[in-house]
């Protein structure tokens, strides 16, 4: 199995792979992220390190069973032959209703097949008042195109 776009990446092939992991997890679902990642994809999200397809899968499970209304914006930051770094941005509230904004940024390796065989997590959480919100689209869509990212939200 390979996921287009495959390395070695040019500027318009890396922000294509940053969209579609933006979109993909954006839909919440856990079986579908997890298929863009190796079979034993390595990852560090802030403090925990796992690796492979059903760790992965347990751990998005248990993040949006917490972190309702989650909605994402990645941003390319920079890319190499095989390797994209990304910082990211997300809204979400707890089970009281107090909203965060997490802000991240991801470094990713991939394989040769266009899969994700590393990925490296670095998030802050900042509580935010409901009104302080930005990302407002349909819960049920992708970001619309005409939706600012982060740098000229000023994010």
């Amino acid at each position: 199995m390979s996921r287009p776009p495959l390395p070695p990446f040019t500027p318009e092939t890396a922000r294509l792979k940053v969209r579609a992991a933006e979109d993909a997890w954006n839909s919440r679902d856990p079986h579908r992220v997890a298929l863009a990642y190796s079979e034993n994809s390595a990852w560090r999200n802030r403090d925990r390190f796992f690796a492979g397809r059903a760790a992965i899968v347990d751990f998005l499970t248990h993040k949006w069973a917490t972190e309702h209304e989650y909605r994402l914006v990645k941003e390319l930051w920079a890319f190499t032959h095989d390797r994209i770094a990304v910082r990211f941005a997300y809204e979400w509230h707890d089970d009281e209703a107090q909203w965060f904004r997490s802000y991240g940024n991801e470094n990713w390796l991939f394989d040769s097949r266009g899969l994700m065989a590393q990925r490296h997590a670095s998030i802050n959480d900042v509580r935010i008042s409901a009104h302080d919100r930005r990302f407002l689209w349909n819960l049920d869509e992708v970001r619309p195109a005409d939706h600012p990212g982060l740098s000229v939200s000023g994010l």
